[in-house]
């Protein structure tokens, strides 16, 4: 039997009898002085679970400690004398305070044991008990959440430093430390002058040794004409993979180079590049459409000759020129960066189709993807026919922090860590600079101002004037942040050292592991950093939608342990009925043709011609397809067949197209307020269609009037609303009667 020796205050001790594995009873005891030193008075046992403690001679006690291994939790002088008047033996021993408040011992060492409070130690079991206890005034924590501080113990042996996280004012960035991912080790690679390049490319490119990226793409036969899917980190060096293809073909005589981007700001960045670099020998046109404001300053001033040797646009910018029928003729590169687009909710759909529509154009081109981040990367290569190239390694270290924060103190944590980051300046000259995702466009200009003149915001609702001017104040180290939404996370190439989520999601659906991976990659630039780094600051318990579950700390842990899913997308109706019928316009409507381009896309259409049939979008005739107006219409203009039928049918009881607009959109918001529920996705074949439906769609095909009339509101208006994507505005959305039908919602 083991007996712990507790001193209390007043000469009181307290006693607890133990097994070694559990306690068999507790006591108290008063010692009070004799003429021969110390002795017991008041002796007071429990045993067992009683709850009563029953007074007890104390020649009982003295005959306890003389059978028991006797140890004091902390020196007393007094209680140790008169164990020496008995000639009984005791040791120190270092055991758990909290423990021994609820009758348990749990002895400490330095494996065991945490600290709490100025100087005390108390065991693992205890510390995350005070650490829930602690955080339990910050909001509805998750699981992951507690788990990911409960790991931090385990790391720091401190309840308070793990607390500091829970403060940005007190927290040390090694106390918020998540991880860190390291920079490669140096990679022996080629010089350009011993590739088989044209001199005229060598000498204007202005690179004289290849990355390692750039090395494993040559290795696999990207100066050969072999199609890659070249996978590596952010400031790797993929531009230049598509740049050396796209100018050794140009220049030996093979065609021209597309290169395809997903954003406007970024195919004017991209233009601005390869007419600094060879506008003397090879002219480049800019694809990217109109702004919604027609208006000079809004207008990228630029050659927008679409048969210019190099052609920089975006993905819709691009398909557009397609979907009205025109030819991509002499092309013989075509670079598509960000490819993980594919994976897209709103646009992803278009990406697959502009892909596969290229491919059939353009059979002898060589094609190129470039992406940093996209999950299981040989199977979409394998989907894409190419071959994969692939480079994990980040030619500069990143660390990622995470900080539990409440949404009030985020923004004084955002001043914090921007102007310390600003202070410090790399071994290549540059001052520290950082990129602050958001989630909504009032919030970038709310977060701005809170940080003074040298920080702005960016965002697809500024025109190009003021977003190129927020571009060159940031390329010149005039600005110490730049806050923008995260829809703009694979976008703008701007030089950050450093990466702030304000927000974990787009809009109010949370990102993607593969979003999340893409706007953190941002940090650190070979050319201008030494180290990059993330900072996430998550609310405990936030949440932007009550639709989409978990809360944002939970959302944060899961992000970084993420593993990214495969590029399979499944296009639900209204998307495959967009894609089907630009591929029929891109195929003249030749059936087996069609069948061609369709086979081409990676992901998975839904049967719709027996719909465009029924609803007489689409005529067969022989092995051909005849589109009408209306589906010209369809492709042209980005929309579904749902979407036009709602068109169609709302243009019938309304004159004023604001008025029109207008219920289209309030049909979608009130969609997303009562969005149906459990409702089984019904087939989309002729012979399921709703009652009613099908009928009311013909009545209003034939209600359109004659075919002039077609073409005024359709093929024949031709004023086109282009958004930031440089794309004929499209509505992604689906109509209400299209949703109901069909059980889905938009997210």
């Amino acid at each position: 039997m083991m007996i712990l020796v507790q001193p209390q205050k007043g000469g009181i001790y307290k006693l607890l009898f133990s097994d070694g594995r559990h306690t068999r009873g507790s006591a108290f005891v008063e010692l009070t002085e004799s003429p021969r030193g110390p002795r017991p008075a008041r002796y007071r046992v429990k045993w067992g679970s009683k709850k009563d403690y029953q007074h007890t001679p104390s020649k009982e006690l003295v005959a306890q400690l003389r059978d028991a291994d006797v140890r004091m939790v902390k020196p007393d002088p007094e209680f140790e004398r008169f164990l020496a008047d008995f000639q009984v033996r005791t040791r120190a021993v270092d055991a758990c305070r909290m423990c021994l408040l609820d009758e348990r011992y749990t002895p400490l060492d330095d494996a065991t044991a945490v600290s709490f409070g100025k100087g005390e130690r108390i065991c693992m079991d205890c510390g995350r008990r005070e650490l829930r206890r602690e955080v339990s005034h910050i909001g509805r924590l998750g699981q992951d959440g507690i788990r990911h501080l409960e790991e931090l113990l385990l790391k720091f042996r401190s309840v308070d430093r793990v607390l500091a996280t829970l403060q940005p004012e007190k927290v040390t960035m090694d106390a918020a430390l998540y991880d860190k991912l390291e920079a490669h080790p140096v990679m022996k690679t080629a010089s350009l002058c011993e590739l088989p390049l044209p001199r005229q490319f060598v000498d204007a490119s202005g690179v004289d040794r290849l990355m390692p990226a750039q090395q494993l793409a040559v290795e696999a036969g990207l100066l050969q004409g072999r199609d890659l899917l070249v996978v590596a980190a952010t400031a790797s060096g993929k531009t230049f993979i598509g740049e050396m293809a796209g100018m050794k073909n140009y220049l030996e005589g093979r065609g021209r180079t597309l290169f395809l981007v997903p954003l406007v700001a970024l195919a004017n960045q991209k233009y601005d590049r390869f007419t600094e670099r060879y506008g003397k020998f090879a002219k480049t046109g800019l694809l990217t459409g109109v702004s919604r404001l027609n208006l000079p300053e809004t207008r990228k001033a630029g050659d927008r000759n679409p048969n210019s040797p190099i052609i920089v646009g975006t993905y819709e910018g691009v398909d557009n020129m397609i979907r009205c029928g025109q030819r991509m003729a002499n092309v013989a590169t075509v670079v598509i960066d960000e490819v993980q687009m594919l994976e897209d909710r709103e646009r992803g759909h278009r990406l697959d189709g502009m892909i596969a529509r290229l491919k059939y154009l353009c059979p002898q081109a060589q094609f190129l993807y470039l992406s940093a981040t996209i999950g299981s990367p040989k199977v979409l290569a394998k989907k894409l026919n190419c071959t994969l190239v692939r480079y994990a390694d980040r030619p500069v270290g990143l660390e990622r922090y995470l900080l539990f924060v409440e949404r009030k103190q985020k923004i004084p944590a955002i001043k914090q860590f921007t102007t310390e980051e600003y202070k410090r300046t790399s071994s290549k000259g540059y001052r520290g600079q950082t990129i602050i995702f958001t989630n909504a466009r009032s919030r970038t200009h709310t977060i701005a101002e809170a940080l003074g003149q040298r920080a702005a915001a960016y965002h697809a609702g500024l025109t190009s004037v003021e977003r190129r001017d927020v571009e060159t104040r940031f390329a010149q180290g005039k600005l110490m942040a730049v806050v923008t939404t995260a829809a703009l996370g694979a976008g703008v190439d701007f030089p950050a050292s450093q990466v702030i989520f304000d927000a974990l999601a787009m809009g109010r659906d949370w990102l993607t592991v593969q979003e999340f991976n893409q706007m953190g990659g941002r940090a650190g630039r070979p050319d201008y950093h030494d180290l990059g780094r993330v900072v996430i600051l998550a609310e405990p318990g936030g949440s932007y939608s009550r639709e989409n579950p978990g809360t944002e700390e939970e959302i944060a842990i899961r992000l970084l342990r993420g593993e990214m899913e495969e590029v399979a997308p499944e296009h639900d109706f209204e998307a495959s009925s967009e894609e089907y019928v630009a591929n029929a316009v891109c195929c003249n409507g030749e059936e087996a043709e069609l069948e061609r381009i369709n086979s081409l896309m990676v992901g998975s259409m839904e049967p719709v011609l027996p719909e465009l049939v029924a609803h007489r979008l689409v005529e067969k005739k022989g092995t051909r397809l005849v589109m009408t107006p209306l589906a010209r219409v369809m492709a042209e203009h980005f929309i579904g067949m749902e979407r036009l039928l709602e068109v169609v049918r709302l243009v019938k009881v309304m004159d004023d197209p604001l008025e029109i607009i207008a219920e289209l959109e309030s049909e979608d918001v009130h969609k997303e307020k009562k969005p149906e529920q459990g409702r089984e996705k019904k087939s989309r074949g002729h012979q399921h269609q709703a009652p009613g439906r099908e009928e009311r769609g013909r009545q209003d095909l034939r209600r359109s009037g004659s075919q002039d009339r077609q073409d005024k509101r359709g093929g024949g208006q031709r004023q086109q609303d282009r958004g930031r994507h440089g794309q004929v505005r499209p509505d992604h959305r689906n109509t209400a009667s299209g949703q109901k039908r069909h059980g889905r919602r938009r997210r």
